[in-house]
């Protein structure tokens, strides 16, 4: 039982790893693929357990290596994918590890033997080491969830890329997809979660502290609050397009949004930025948080505004000209987030980037003239107020480890 480290080794063997130059189009960003190198689990289990459960075991674990390996050297090309060959293959491989999960299970139920019969040995991402191997099963569980998330954050990022519907209309991103996505991004949270709850617990403190970075607890709740964050931006895009949403509800999404970001800053590890990843994970948080902030702080100035006193009217202009800085501010920092290696694009805004984009300098510019204009010819300049503090609405989907495989049963009963 343990963990080791290698270097110079990647995802298909022999060789560097290799580092993508680009990733293409990011709307939801992901750390990279850990990817799971071969094992010869006939080798290890063989004489320990049913044949026929070795044998399964062994192609369940090999289709996932073969898939993932694929979808990572996929993410090496800079050319945008199909959005509709895509969504087809990372659909694949979650059904793959979906399929996977319950076999493996086996070897860390109450009473088994077999719990660290296997050096299981997987690729890191985010940590300096470029690969990190264990001989415990439950840590092949916990790089399966983590991989079922990540999985869940390509098919996002798929869904909200812009396409077009041969309308004549330029490329759009359909409600259609927006509130499928907010469903996928709960899914995801699910599943960290539950890596989070059920799965650490069981691994012992002093391998738990041997785990690569992509997988340290305060990576994985950043990964899911990041997913609950990224919902409720969504949820915000489809409220701002209904005509039925308030300016009450369009401002407790973007407080709850700055929230579950601020949430993600203070989770998420001390990253090591020699690769790039984790510098751009960094500041894709960073980017995310500031543009929560200037959504909460321009629908907050809007409702402020509202008010019929001299004071309502200051505050509002504080909170709109807080609100035009921190879109300026997330502007610069999304530059800086692309431009990092691996090097990515911005899709054409849309849903609440394009309206903030739109609305915030006109806005804040014409209140702060109007209200000068009522009650004094000089500049007001404030401290923006404070936002309203909301409960936090979304969750992650319910998911617990799956039932064991029937083939277990079998095995029991050989026994």
């Amino acid at each position: 039982m343990g963990c080791g480290a290698s270097s110079q080794k990647d995802a298909a063997g022999g060789g560097p790893r290799r580092r993508p130059g680009s990733v293409g189009d990011v709307v939801v960003f992901l750390p990279g693929l850990r990817v799971p190198r071969s094992v010869d689990l006939a080798q290890a289990l063989g004489g320990r357990l049913d044949r026929s459960i070795v044998e399964r075991l062994s192609a369940l674990r090999a289709r996932v290596v073969e898939m993932a390996m694929q979808e990572s050297a996929a993410a090496l090309k800079s050319k945008r994918r199909a959005a509709a060959r895509h969504g087809s293959t990372t659909a694949n491989l979650l059904q793959a590890l979906e399929d996977y999960l319950p076999v493996l299970l086996g070897l860390v139920k109450e009473g088994s033997m077999l719990r660290h019969t296997v050096q299981f040995t997987w690729t890191n991402q985010e940590d300096n080491a470029e690969e990190t191997a264990m001989a415990d099963a439950w840590y092949e569980v916990l790089s399966v969830l983590h991989l079922m998330a990540m999985v869940c954050f390509l098919q996002a990022n798929t869904l909200l890329l812009p396409r077009s519907f041969g309308d004549g209309y330029a490329p759009r991103v359909s409600e259609e997809s927006r509130r499928a996505t907010v469903d996928v991004f709960l899914k995801a949270a699910g599943y960290l979660d539950c890596a989070i709850r059920h799965v650490l617990p069981q691994i012992p403190p002093e391998l738990r502290r041997q785990l690569p970075v992509d997988l340290a607890e305060g990576n994985l709740k950043a990964l899911s609050l990041q997913a609950l964050g990224q919902g409720v931006d969504k949820q915000l895009g489809l409220a701002i397009d209904s005509p039925k949403a308030t300016l009450a509800v369009k401002r407790r999404l973007a407080c709850e949004m700055v929230k579950y970001w601020q949430q993600v800053q203070e989770s998420i590890p001390d990253l090591p930025g020699s690769d790039g990843w984790g510098k751009k994970h960094r500041l894709f948080v960073k980017w995310k948080y500031v543009e929560a902030k200037a959504a909460a702080y321009y629908f907050h100035g809007l409702i402020l505004d509202e008010g019929n006193t001299e004071k309502s009217h200051g505050m509002a202009i504080a909170a709109l000209q807080a609100s035009e800085e921190f879109l300026k501010e997330s502007k610069r920092v999304s530059e800086a987030f692309h431009a990092t290696p691996p090097t990515s694009r911005s899709p054409t805004p849309f849903g609440t980037a394009k309206y903030l984009f739109d609305k915030i300098p006109k806005d804040a510019s014409s209140k702060v003239r109007i209200n000068q204009d009522l009650y004094t010819q000089q500049k007001v300049v404030g401290t923006p107020p404070p936002l309203p503090d909301f409960a936090l609405a979304l969750t992650p989907e319910d998911y617990d480890l799956p039932s064991l495989d029937p083939l277990w049963n079998k095995e029991d009963r050989r026994q």
